[in-house]
């Protein structure tokens, strides 16, 4: 099955993107007729006529809207500096939309080597991510913020940009770094299942002492992935695939 991203989509009828568009008509020849299925990023499943077939505006009449597959059964927040190597942040990126993630967040750390990211591209990569995985809702990333001002959020009435939900209660504050001084929990033994998670990983020099400290004086706990080594994305992938588990 192919999914198509429809942003927005309201009423009975729909203009695709001129990107979806292309491959709408040009990859897979969808004609007149045809019935396609959607999302609008939120949860729901859209099936769909092609009205007019158009490389750069095809039409459809929306035929039936369904409840997607059920949402997550917990939030998982992800605030992780980018890599120096921005390919390797991006297939987190990419990764961590695939196995199930509501927000992830570019952060800017003391020792990052990277400062900047173009947040557009990471969306891109999301949206695809999505349609890969077959996924209905869309998860957001946000555009880079500094590590103080993340941690210093209220997760407890909303999860990353806007997104909580009401039925989780229980939210979980975690920071993963290698400072083999302090004797930290794995992961897997502190995460509850259904709960609202955020875990924030630092980038290739680590957090500072003094981040982790501002971490805890806020109530992040900290924890450790395992007794190997990570890169910064294997960690952050490493993290996501802990609380799925989990749950």
């Amino acid at each position: 099955m192919q999914l198509f991203y429809a942003p927005g989509l309201v009423g009975d009828f729909y203009t695709l993107t001129e990107e979806e568009s292309v491959h709408c008509v040009k990859v897979l020849r969808v004609r007149k007729g045809d019935i396609l299925t959607m999302t609008d990023g939120c949860g729901t499943r859209i099936v769909a006529e092609v009205v007019e077939s158009d490389r750069k505006a095809t039409s459809v009449h929306v035929l039936e809207r369904h409840a997607g597959a059920a949402p997550l059964g917990y939030e998982l927040i992800v605030a992780c500096a980018p890599t120096k190597n921005i390919d390797r942040f991006e297939w987190f990126v990419e990764k961590a939309v695939e196995v199930g993630v509501t927000a992830i967040v570019p952060i800017c750390c003391q020792n990052s080597e990277r400062r900047v990211v173009k947040q557009e591209r990471l969306a891109k990569i999301a949206v695809s991510a999505m349609k890969q995985s077959l996924k209905y809702t869309l998860p957001v990333v946000e555009p880079m913020c500094d590590f103080a001002d993340f941690v210093k959020r209220d997760f407890a009435v909303t999860a990353g940009a806007g997104i909580g939900r009401d039925d989780i209660v229980d939210t979980q504050l975690f920071i993963a770094h290698c400072d083999p001084s302090e004797d930290k929990r794995l992961l897997r033994d502190a995460v509850s299942r259904g709960s609202r998670v955020v875990i924030t990983i630092g980038p290739e020099g680590d957090f500072s002492a003094a981040e982790v400290e501002m971490a805890h004086s806020v109530g992040f706990a900290s924890v450790s992935l395992g007794e190997s080594r990570l890169r910064t994305e294997t960690a952050a992938l490493a993290a996501v695939m802990t609380v799925l588990l989990k749950n």
